[in-house]
């Protein structure tokens, strides 16, 4: 597994923590943070995938942002996923998800780190259900 970069100690922690394979690669000028393996609830055609995150010039000030999925994920009930787009990543097509924080949901230096991003990518996995439910698009 890569390691082109060091992260904070926390993350590093909270990464090995996971028991999951995890890489930080150097990709086109881009710093990413893959982990393999991931679950991912039921409903989606994949149980589990490759999670890359883009460390942002600046992190942990800066806030992380988004989630792209390898290989891409699709709902079982064959209903879309809106906002979506390709990303090769590391020579893999990623899938992305542009999913943001909102004003209820800020970036809180000092306190939101990868694990807090990462369980936020946990949350969009049940939100994408809740949202489509209700007839609310991305």
């Amino acid at each position: 597994m890569k390691k082109d970069f060091q992260l904070p100690e926390e993350d590093v922690i909270f990464l090995d923590g996971l028991g999951l394979s995890w890489e930080a690669i150097n990709d086109h000028n881009m710093q990413w943070i893959i982990v393999h393996d991931y679950p991912v609830i039921s409903g989606y055609n994949n149980e589990k995938v490759s999670i890359a995150v883009k460390i942002e010039t600046g992190y942990p000030r800066t806030q992380l942002d988004m989630a792209y999925f390898y290989p891409a994920l699709q709902r079982l009930d064959g209903k879309t996923i809106n906002a979506i787009c390709d990303q090769i990543i590391d020579g893999k097509q990623f899938q992305r998800w542009s999913r943001h924080r909102t004003p209820t949901n800020p970036w809180r230096e000092g306190v939101d780190d990868l694990s807090t991003h990462m369980a936020l990518i946990s949350f969009w996995f049940e939100q994408e259900f809740i949202k489509q439910a209700n007839g609310i698009t991305a």
